[in-house]
């Protein structure tokens, strides 16, 4: 079960310091009898990877480390399309966080391109039959030739293509 919710292996992502802000990050992590490692890097440098992770909780949280510079804290939960969460310099700062499996967003586009193009079951269709309806002065029809005839073009009259409100 962890391997299919953690896969071991390239991700991609970004982080964010404010909603819309989005920096990439590449990643190449090992998931491991609850362990996370493995190593990256973004618009600030390369980094390591080091913390822990809960299959059944479906929560992590690790340790990007930036050598000879700062130590960045992430806490985040496994859902469908990645792991989501938020990260924290101490008080310097803070922001969130979206990571998934490198691959995976081409996967579901690959899904979504063949489920749009799949083709459509062709279903029959009753024809409406109306239920004749009375036009005083005139003879009996049914409600789609009341309807038909209000929908028809406008006949010339015989005054010269002009309607009574233009003459």
């Amino acid at each position: 079960m962890s391997e299919d919710l953690f896969p071991s292996g390239p991700w991609v992502g970004f982080y964010n310091y404010a909603p819309g802000d989005r920096h990439r990050m590449d990643l190449h992590l090992t998931f491991a009898n609850g362990t996370i490692s493995g190593e990256g890097n973004d618009d600030v440098d390369r980094f390591l990877i080091r913390g822990h992770y809960d299959a059944v909780n479906r929560e992590c949280h690790w340790t990007k480390t930036y050598p000879g510079s700062h130590d960045v804290s992430y806490r985040g939960f496994r859902e469908g399309k990645g792991i989501w969460g938020t990260w924290e310099i101490g008080l310097l700062g803070h922001g969130g966080f979206h990571i998934w499996p490198k691959g995976a967003e081409e996967s579901e586009m690959k899904a979504a391109a063949a489920e749009a193009s799949a083709p459509l079951d062709a279903v029959a269709v009753q024809p409406d039959v109306r239920a004749p309806v009375h036009v005083p002065g005139g003879p009996e029809r049914s409600e789609s030739s009341v309807s038909a005839s209000r929908d028809a073009e406008p006949k010339d009259c015989g005054l010269g293509g002009r309607t009574p409100a233009a003459s």
